[in-house]
């Protein structure tokens, strides 16, 4: 597991006799990635990835807070025109993707043909995209009716084909026009989903394409060992961009000493990104204490009391120079409902009510303190902190835990013992059984045990149905799985974000319970083309009580995360939305020889 990093002399020095050792950043990640393909890829862990080697035409600025929309490969911020209608982006020249064979020995520079050919992609039956229904909210004039008629012909989808709602103005210029006013289309352009790619690389390599990422970004995949190891290495092609960020008020005294000292540089300022898959929480944090990680990606809540006592970074790790950074990430930890299941599913009287019962059973205050060790709030509907539609003051039944109550909703609406063998069946007198799919590391493990006792008390049978992160993740998009446990994460600083999980346009994308109620899908279509003020907010508190009455989802909890650092990691900080955190940290090379002399 042991990677080792040589000293290395700052980036930017001059070449001398002696050759540096490449500055290397190692980390683990919990959840084998599923691929690099930027409009498939949904998991959290991927998209961290490919955020690194694909550009989005904006970014978030590093340490900005309140989160900031800036320019990444546009000329400036796009213009905005028609009552956000109407979207004009203008690509900067002379930017390149990195070299492939795809390009035929030739330097590829990056187009508006490369972003129209982007957004299009979602909309080809073929790639399956898992992030249509955020351009479908404001409906991008005529794209709809191309992957339409590609589905109802079962023929290849028309990238050629022109549309009134995406056309390229000039070689560097791309105009979007759209049917639905969208005052925060613009977030998305923010998102790996637009990870920009070029034609020619989907092309070659077909059905291979998450295997092959090829982009603009500052990094390029080096190696990859599919679930076990991913590289990323500089590209050579990438542009001239210099550090710029500026840290927010009350920032740590050693986020703003970096930030000082890295005014200037290029970016990025380390050489390689190494990212072990390590499943299980003991053996990732064992690696971090033993210095074979410079970066804890998530400290797990198991060990949340060794690391953090009393959320307080502990003491042994602070005299040797380890630093946390402790966030709300902006998410929900849930389980869903397949609406279209024929046990928990269904939207009438007696089905509502068993999924109100079980959602009552469940003991958060157990679930908080057990397993995940106090890293969490309790959560009262589907939209978390952090993100517009967040009210603190918000208190629902989503939260509350009443055995009693479960439990006379169950005998009320039939699910009683009807064989006498001590188990509840359904009203019609066949056996009532849970089949909830989890995934099989120690976490999981102990939620699904306080799973089990919670449903024992209800006298509900429950078996667990166990499979890798990806496997459960393909299983949940087709429909296949009763009910999952699962985090969301906000793409976009907005409560859309959660509520398109309740939307039937996005059923089969983040809609994983395949939520449709059509007041619900009104509601949302009417909040999306509204300006951000009391109006929204009181449509989208609308939504989020039908959520609560219908229940398509248990959401539990909201999160409480802490990275930690090696001493010798400098710049780093948590941005929930700009992903490639790597492309702004440095190695202290001076403390890492100190490091590595006193390990000795």
């Amino acid at each position: 597991m042991a990677m080792g990093t040589g000293v290395a002399v700052a980036a930017d020095a001059p070449a001398d006799a002696t050759q540096a050792a490449p500055k290397v950043l190692r980390y683990a990640i919990r959840v084998a990635e599923t691929g690099f393909d930027p409009a498939q890829v949904t998991d959290l862990y991927s998209r961290n990835v490919t955020a690194g080697i694909f550009d989005s035409p904006l970014r978030y600025g590093f340490l900005a807070r309140p989160y900031r929309l800036e320019p990444a490969v546009t000329d400036g911020m796009p213009e905005v025109s028609d009552d956000a209608r109407r979207f004009v982006f203008k690509l900067r020249p002379g930017i390149y993707f990195a070299d492939d064979a795809a390009f035929k020995g030739k330097k590829r520079e990056l187009v508006a043909e490369d972003l129209i050919y982007t957004i299009k992609r979602h909309y080809d039956p073929r790639v399956k995209s898992g992030h249509l229904y955020r351009f479908e909210g404001a409906k991008i004039l005529g794209l709809g009716e191309v992957r339409a008629e590609s589905m109802k012909n079962k023929t290849p989808f028309d990238y050629d084909r022109p549309v009134e709602g995406l056309r390229a103005l000039d070689r560097y210029t791309v105009e979007i026009r759209v049917a639905n006013s969208d005052p925060r289309f613009l977030l998305h352009f923010a998102d790996p989903m637009v990870g920009i790619m070029a034609r020619e690389v989907v092309e070659t390599y077909g059905d291979k394409i998450m295997e092959h990422p090829v982009g603009t970004g500052a990094w390029r995949l080096g190696e990859w060992r599919r679930s076990s190891r991913i590289v990323l290495e500089k590209n050579p092609n990438f542009r001239d961009e210099r550090y710029h960020e500026q840290p927010p008020a009350g920032a740590a005294p050693e986020l703003v000493e970096a930030a000082r000292r890295f005014q200037g540089r290029k970016l990025p300022m380390i050489d390689r990104v190494e990212i072990a898959v390590i499943e299980e929480n003991q053996p990732r944090w064992l690696a971090f204490v033993r210095k074979e990680f410079d970066l804890l990606d998530d400290l797990p809540a198991e060990f949340a009391p060794i690391g953090m006592p009393q959320n307080r970074i502990a003491p042994n790790l602070a005299k040797e120079g380890v630093r946390a950074v402790r966030y709300e990430r902006a998410d929900v930890a849930i389980s869903y409902f397949n609406m279209e299941d024929p046990v928990v599913g269904g939207y009438t009287p007696e089905k509502i009510a068993l999924r109100r019962a079980i959602s009552l059973g469940v003991n958060l205050d157990q679930e908080i303190r057990l397993p995940r060790r106090g890293q969490a709030i309790p959560a009262q509907g589907i939209i978390s902190p952090g993100v517009t539609g967040y009210d603190k003051a918000f208190k629902s039944e989503m939260s509350q835990f009443d055995r009693a109550r479960a439990k006379a909703l169950l005998d009320l609406y039939g699910y009683v013992d009807k064989d006498g063998d001590g188990w509840r069946d359904q009203p019609d007198g066949s056996p009532l059984v849970i089949d909830y799919s989890t995934q099989p590391d120690g976490a999981n493990r102990q939620l699904a045990e306080l799973w089990q006792k919670n449903m024992d008390a209800l006298n509900i049978r429950i078996k667990f149905k166990i499979a890798k992160w990806p496997e459960n993740l393909k299983s949940a998009n087709a429909g296949k799985l009763m009910m999952w446990g699962m985090g969301w994460s906000a793409d976009v600083p907005d409560g859309e974000n959660f509520l398109g999980l309740g939307y039937v346009g996005s059923k089969g994308q983040s809609n994983k319970a395949r939520f449709d109620l059509p007041e619900y899908n009104a509601l949302y279509r009417q909040q999306h083309g509204m300006p951000d003020g009391p109006e929204r907010l009181a449509v989208i508190d609308k939504m989020q009580r039908l959520l609560i009455a219908y229940m398509p989802y248990k959401v539990h909890v909201h999160r409480i995360f802490t990275d930690m650092t090696q001493a010798w990691v400098t710049g780093y900080d948590k941005n929930l939305y700009q992903r490639d955190f790597y492309s702004y940290v440095d190695i202290d090379t001076d403390a890492l020889a100190k490091a590595h002399l006193k390990s000795k």
